[in-house]
Formats: structure tokens, C-alpha cells, sequence
């Protein structure tokens, strides 16, 4: 009997089990993440996210359908062990010469299970994000489908979690800034979608993905709040308590950050200290390390003309953080 199956029988039976999430296990976490586009940045990350009493801080990195090769990640996996980073691997497909990404096929799920579970975890939990942002057309094959997304999203749920119960399943973050119109859809709207497409869908999730950037412009205050600031996530939450999501589950904020500014430092390290420091935030990546041209350049930790490190890679290195677990 396929698993989906199982789940239709239990939502008529006991609909509340569905969403019936174990109690956290309150093991020491380290929050400090960032996001890397290339296994040549983890030293750097590692600097940065385990310093000054830190281990185990995270790293968000994608891996695309045309690069999964076992023996490359399985050198980068062994690395991240030996460097005591967190992963969080975000899957995703081959982008077309338009920019536009393919979208995911069902089929390959059972693929990419098999593909992530053979590669050396430094972790027990395995945190994988399932693509991103769907409500963008240029994400989704030059489409905005929320009923696919969710049945994406279900079929590649099923697959991982039977190829190893440790994979932690992440949901696809929304830009939470996107209007309705031609090429993005609002993100209450695609979530509503999911939900009236597949009435559980959100109860699948081990824990909830977000990228909170600090709107509007990506030049926000740290402490504004709301759908469109550094705290997007906590709009999310509460417009989802209606689909039975709980406002305890763990935030994984895989994307967020400023652009680069004289502001840029002070802002990351108030957000670190006063608006990221709960327990129910696992991880915050911010985009990105290490990028050299435009659009991202603008966002990049190091600088893309003279190389060295922007203000806020110190700044940020230099706080006080946690000696996190690999259970965490």
C-alpha cells in the first residue's frame, strides 16, 4: 500500500495524528548559518559560523538534477563533518538559457532520495528543502501552479521519509513580497491553493522553511515587523494555524539579509542578538557568502571587486555563539 494511501486512511480515521508533531528534542543548537554557493567557501563559512565558542553552525546549499555527483558530494559532506557544519541541502532542477528553472518531476523523487541518503550526513538530521520559491513563474518551468507544488512536494515527502525516517523534510520558501500578477502569485493566496489542492499538506513538514528578507528594498530595520521583514516567518505561522501548523515548529530561515550598505554589520548583528535569538529559530542563512555579479553582487558577505570580507562577516564572526550538537 503506498504511503499516500496510508496518510488518506488516517486523515478519516484520526485527522489530529496527521498533525501530531514530536516534541522537540532541545539538544544545543547553533544558529549562525550563511548561504554558500560552492564548497571552496566552507573554511570561510566554518569561520564564521563556528567561531567564538560555536560547532555545528548551519550552511544552505543547492544542489542542482545536472550535479549529483556521488563522489563530489561525497567529499563536500565529509568536509562539512570535519568542519562541524549543519547542512541544509535545498534540491532543485536544471535552469533553461532563459533563466527560468525546469519543474520537478515526480519521478525523480525516488532518485534524489536515493541519491541524498547515500552521502555521508555529518548530522543525524537529514535537512533538505524542497526547491524554492514556487510562487515565482521563472521557478516553476514559466508557470505558478500551487496544486503541483503541494503534489511535488507530497511525492518527494514520501520518498525521502522512506528511504531514511532521519531526512527532515523542509517546504519550498515564498518570496513573501510577491505580488498577484503575470509572473508571481501572493503567497496567502499559494498557500491557500496547497491547502484546498491537499487538505494536509502542511502537516508533512518537519519544520518550516522562510525567506524573511527585511522589505521593502532588502533595506528594512531589523526590528520592523510583519509579512515583509526579518520576522516574515511569524506572519507565516499565524495565517497557517488554520491549516494546522503549529506555532511552536522549528524556523529554518534559509534566506534573508540586506544589501550591502555603511548599515549592513550593525543590522545583522542587532538581528542575531535581539530579533533571532529564540530557541524556536534553528537556523539563519543569509544569502549570500560569496558572489561576484549583479543582481546578487549587491547582497554578497564578500566584497566582489577587492575580495575581502564586507564589514558584517567580522561583526558577525565576532559574536558569542553556542557549541551545538550534530543532533541538533
Amino acid at each position: 500500500m503506498r504511503l499516500k494511501t496510508v496518510l488518506i486512511l488516517l486523515s478519516f480515521l484520526a485527522p489530529t495524528l496527521l498533525w501530531a508533531k514530536p516534541a522537540l528534542a532541545q539538544a544545543p543548537n547553533n544558529n549562525f548559518g550563511i548561504h554558500i554557493l560552492h564548497e571552496t567557501e566552507l573554511d570561510d563559512a566554518a569561520t564564521l559560523v563556528n567561531s567564538n565558542g560555536g560547532q555545528w553552525g548551519y550552511v544552505t546549499m543547492v544542489i542542482r538534477q545536472d550535479e549529483k555527483d556521488l563522489k563530489r558530494w561525497t567529499e563536500i559532506f565529509k568536509r562539512m563533518s570535519a568542519l562541524k557544519l549543519t547542512p541544509i541541502i535545498r534540491i532543485a532542477t536544471t535552469i533553461q538559457s532563459n533563466g527560468t528553472w525546469d519543474k520537478p518531476s515526480e519521478n525523480e523523487a525516488a532518485n534524489w532520495a536515493d541519491f541524498l541518503h547515500a552521502l555521508p550526513w555529518p548530522t543525524i538530521s537529514k535537512k533538505v528543502v524542497l526547491f524554492n520559491e514556487p510562487n515565482h513563474s521563472k521557478e516553476w518551468g514559466g508557470e505558478i501552479s500551487p496544486i503541483e507544488y503541494a503534489s511535488i512536494a507530497r511525492s518527494y515527502w514520501e520518498e525521502f521519509k522512506k528511504a531514511d525516517p532521519n531526512f527532515y523534510v523542509l517546504p519550498a520558501a515564498l518570496d513573501l513580497a510577491a505580488p498577484n500578477g503575470k509572473d508571481t502569485m501572493d503567497a496567502e493566496v499559494f498557500y491557500k491553493e496547497m491547502q484546498k489542492s491537499d487538505e494536509y499538506i502542511f502537516t508533512l513538514f518537519d519544520g518550516w522553511n522562510s525567506h524573511s528578507y527585511p522589505n521593502p528594498g532588502f533595506s528594512g530595520s531589523p526590528f520592523d515587523s510583519g509579512r515583509t521583514s526579518i520576522q516574515g516567518y511569524k506572519w507565516e505561522l499565524n495565517f497557517l494555524t488554520q491549516y494546522h501548523v503549529s506555532q511552536n515548529i522549528p524556523v529554518y530561515i534559509t534566506e534573508t539579509g540586506w544589501l550591502y550598505s555603511t548599515k549592513s554589520a550593525s543590522n545583522y548583528e542587532t538581528a542575531f542578538k535581539e530579533v533571532w535569538n529564540n530557541s524556536q529559530i534553528r537556523a539563519v542563512t543569509p544569502f549570500l557568502l560569496n558572489y561576484k555579479a549583479l543582481p546578487f553582487a549587491k547582497f554578497s558577505w564578500r566584497d566582489p571587486t577587492t575580495n575581502e570580507f564586507r564589514p558584517q562577516y567580522e561583526t558577525i564572526k565576532n559574536l558569542p555563539k553556542i557549541a551545538g550538537t550534530p543532533e541538533s
